[in-house]
């Protein structure tokens, strides 16, 4: 499975939803959706905006957190 796979995966789980595309429906309307930090070792979710693709993770310093939009391939 590849990492963003995984990823969405886990933030779909982190944030209570039993797949990706009820949290991307559920958050469709929303200013900002869910993200995730794209590196192999954190796991630290965010609330971004949809088009986010290099925000900032608090939890490893580093600009690499994703919207669920984004690893979609939506935006």
């Amino acid at each position: 499975m590849k990492l963003e796979h995984e990823k969405m995966k886990m933030l779909a789980d982190d944030y209570g939803y039993s797949s990706v595309n009820e949290m991307a429906n559920e958050s469709m309307m929303e200013s900002v959706t869910p993200a995730i930090c794209m590196n192999a070792d954190c796991q630290a979710t965010f609330d971004m905006e949809p088009d986010q693709d290099r925000g900032w993770c608090s939890e490893c310093e580093t600009n690499t957190v994703k919207s669920i939009y984004v690893l979609m391939g939506i935006m």
